[in-house]
């Protein structure tokens, strides 16, 4: 399946840099020309020439409803019939934030965005404002958008184009940022505290890790950053932006028991529209203008559009629909391990509740650095031999399969047949050539 986009991929070379308004959907890591989508049905998205796929990206991540529910079409569209934009308070951003503050115990208040980078570059703002400190501490492979001070080291499609971070961000914009690998050991992190400790104002991490490939944290990983954030008196910020209403009502804070003082949230909180938020302690939030001295704003911030959105998608999950989210993905996790356990080069499959991930590699990932190592071409290869098979899939190494309550049973077989085939043809005799 071609997708039928040569020429809508000739004119968007011709006026948009690299083709794409976001790297990764250039499919340079992968090889081939991307397609162009029509629309999006469901568990399905359809092509300009009519190519049907099975999605497992989902706007990565962010129709948990799957495309176009009408639940959240309804919504949109009797929003967008009032005005789109305003510039003035609404009350669907009041309800909005109420709903998640309702559902996420850490969160007393909630400022609402319209990015996850805005997100993250507002909770490193306040992080400084509110203690006086000038240091962040990230961890390599986790990506909290294109904020300049936490590109070092990201993940995302920092990693699958094989930057170490970006041209154009000076070295004093990143001389405060300290870098530790993922799931470090306590010995590392011990030390990071010894000679940061004094000066950091946060620390800064994906609690499941789904940038560079799917990452669980290790025992005592998270439950180690919140101990040592009180000892040394930083903030410990929770980027959920993927993990947010993804693992379950409360993230994965609610899932791993673990309280952040400020927690990123984007992807499922918009509904698919333009929205993100930051939101923890009322005294945190109180250090935002106007009540504090810590300035945000945002033009389109709390956009009526995408509350209504948001909020029509919070309505239906509940309980239930994360027990049937988390089916599928074991259904799915399963299915690929089988799949692939016969392939002539080793792949893993993991899972964290509704997330799936297909890394080939011999072991487990635990970190950044086994990340790089995987075998990035026999994941273009798995890539490509699905998308003949009419399966979508992330066109990098680097990112998560995203089930849900759209696919069903079929979807599911179809991506392990395709999974199957390809493990059988040989992935490390297939070659890239002819994807261009």
């Amino acid at each position: 399946m071609s997708g039928g986009g040569s020429d809508l991929w000739s004119r968007a070379r011709a006026v948009i840099p690299g083709g794409v308004s976001s790297p990764v959907r250039a499919f340079r890591a992968v090889g081939g020309e991307p397609f162009f989508v029509a629309r999006g049905e469901g568990a399905h998205l359809v092509a300009t020439d009519g190519s049907r796929y099975v999605d497992w990206v989902q706007s990565w991540g962010a129709s948990i409803l799957g495309h176009a529910h009408p639940a959240v079409i309804e919504a949109v569209q009797r929003a967008a019939a009032d005005g789109t934009s305003y510039g003035a308070p609404t009350a669907r951003e009041v309800e909005l934030a109420e709903a998640i503050c309702a559902r996420v115990p850490s969160v007393d208040k909630v400022r609402l965005v319209s990015s996850g980078t805005e997100a993250a570059a507002t909770a490193v703002r306040l992080a400084r404002g509110a203690t006086g400190r000038p240091k962040l501490l990230k961890f390599a492979g986790c990506y909290h958008g294109h904020v300049d001070a936490l590109l070092a080291e990201a993940g995302s499609g920092v990693a699958t184009l094989g930057l170490p971070g970006s041209a154009g961000v000076p070295a004093a914009t990143v001389a405060d940022t300290v870098v530790a690998p993922y799931n470090a050991p306590a010995s590392i992190l011990d030390d990071v505290f010894a000679n940061h400790g004094a000066e950091l104002a946060a620390v800064l991490v994906e609690p499941v890790a789904a940038n560079m490939g799917l990452v669980a944290p290790v025992d005592g990983f998270l439950d180690g950053l919140r101990r040592r954030c009180d000892e040394h008196g930083a903030l410990l910020v929770l980027d959920e932006v993927i993990t947010g209403f993804r693992l379950g009502l409360a993230g994965a804070q609610g899932r791993f028991g673990v309280r952040p003082d400020l927690t990123l949230l984007g992807k499922v909180v918009g509904g698919g529209l333009p929205l993100a938020a930051v939101g923890g302690r009322a005294d945190l939030m109180g250090e935002l203008a106007p009540d504090g001295p810590v300035y945000q704003a945002g033009t389109l911030s709390g956009n009526p559009l995408a509350t209504a959105a948001g909020l029509a998608v919070l309505a239906q999950l509940d309980d239930a629909a994360f027990e049937t989210l988390e089916t599928t993905a074991v259904a799915l996790a399963d299915g690929l391990r089988d799949a692939l356990a016969g392939a002539d080069v080793p792949a893993q499959v993991t899972r964290v509740g509704t997330l799936v991930g297909v890394t080939f590699a011999p072991e487990v990932v635990r970190d950044y650095d086994a990340a790089q190592a995987s075998d990035t071409t026999a994941y273009a290869a798995w890539f490509h031999a699905l998308l003949d098979a009419g399966v979508f899939v992330a066109p990098s190494a680097f990112e998560t399969l995203f089930p849900s309550l759209a696919h069903t049973p079929s979807e599911i077989e179809r991506t392990v047949d395709a999974s199957a085939r390809v493990a059988a043809a040989g992935l490390a005799a297939a070659s890239l050539s002819s994807r261009g």
